[in-house]
């Protein structure tokens, strides 16, 4: 089989970082191509993914930049495309909402636009959200209403039907992935795992969003990656796939369980503060079709998964004690 060229969008992201490794580790591919808006960050949020052989990293914006991510892509040709690029946090949205919309939906539209026009891609792979569905009762499905509760939630959501449209009457060839939350070494720390464990590890504590009560489901980044490669080598183009655990799990629960991986009492990691705006009450996904189609489902459970947390946080402890927690929203 011939070796593929994949290139990565957003990949200075602990998402795109273990995707980019998952792909060197495991799919033979002959190059991995990351862009990101920056440089990349520091080691511990990297993962030393710069040392790779037949990885490349590459700064450009592709809301500002997108003709001179256009000549990259050009360049490398790569067969396949995977898209983690957005303005994310949905909490942040409400204020300079034009932001999302900005980067969720045209700049993606204008970037595919130009993609439909490229004989080399043979794969685009857009990585959704759950968010889109809204607050549920039960596990949602592929063919669920979408019932965004938050202008980021909305901005994923138009680029999604974009894609759809595209795919139905123009035949681009997409896939779209939507994943649970997602956590992993190098997850910037405004996030609820990686600022529970370097809190714990630094006598801080945690402040738990109306006592953590709101349910989402849950994916180690890693086995995202591998839903993404197994997206890309079988499953038919034009298809959405949910991606996420059989059952959901209280934010509560969560921050118990990184407790007890650091060895602490959950009343000496928290206190409990008011809810965030907007907060949906339970994200719960039916991932079956992506089991069907492609033989997906995760396999990295809470206790590998937090232990590796708390591996990474006390590896690199020394740069993370003083990295900010807050998030920062920039175009």
């Amino acid at each position: 089989m011939k070796q593929k060229t994949y290139a990565i969008l957003g990949a200075g992201g602990s998402f795109g970082i273990h995707t980019a490794l998952y792909l060197l580790d495991h799919a033979d591919p002959e190059k991995v191509i990351g862009v990101g808006r920056n440089p990349l960050r520091p080691e511990p949020f990297t993962l030393g993914i710069q040392r790779r052989e037949r990885y490349e990293y590459h700064a450009f914006h592709v809301t500002y930049e997108l003709d001179s991510l256009m000549e990259l892509l050009d360049r490398e040709r790569p067969q396949v495309i995977v898209n983690y690029a957005a303005q994310g946090e949905g909490a942040a949205s409400w204020k300079k909402s034009w932001r999302f919309y900005e980067t969720n939906s045209m700049a993606l539209a204008r970037l595919t636009e130009e993609l439909q026009a490229r004989d080399y891609l043979e794969r685009f792979i857009q990585i959704g959200t759950s968010e889109l569905y809204g607050s549920v009762d039960g596990p949602a499905r592929e063919d669920a209403p979408l019932k965004p509760t938050s202008p980021y939630a909305a901005s994923k959501a138009a680029f999604d039907m974009h894609l759809l449209a595209v795919s139905n009457v123009l035949k681009f060839p997409m896939n779209i992935i939507r994943p649970s939350n997602a956590y992993c070494p190098g997850q910037l720390l405004h996030r609820v795992i990686p600022k529970a464990v370097v809190s714990g590890l630094t006598g801080r504590r945690l402040p738990l969003h109306g006592g953590g009560l709101a349910q989402k489901s849950y994916i180690h980044a890693r086995d995202l990656a591998r839903a993404i490669h197994l997206v890309a080598e079988r499953a038919p183009l034009g298809k959405v796939y949910n991606a996420g655990p059989k059952d959901s799990t209280s934010i509560r629960h969560v921050v118990e369980l990184t407790a007890e991986a650091l060895g602490l009492p959950f009343e000496e990691l928290c206190e409990v503060s008011d809810d965030r705006v907007g907060q949906d009450g339970r994200y719960w996904l039916d991932s079956s079709a992506i089991k069907n189609d492609v033989g997906w489902e995760p396999e990295i459970d809470w206790q590998e998964g937090l232990f590796e947390m708390v591996d990474w946080g006390r590896k690199y402890l020394d740069q993370l004690r003083d990295w900010p927690m807050n998030y920062v929203l920039r175009a």
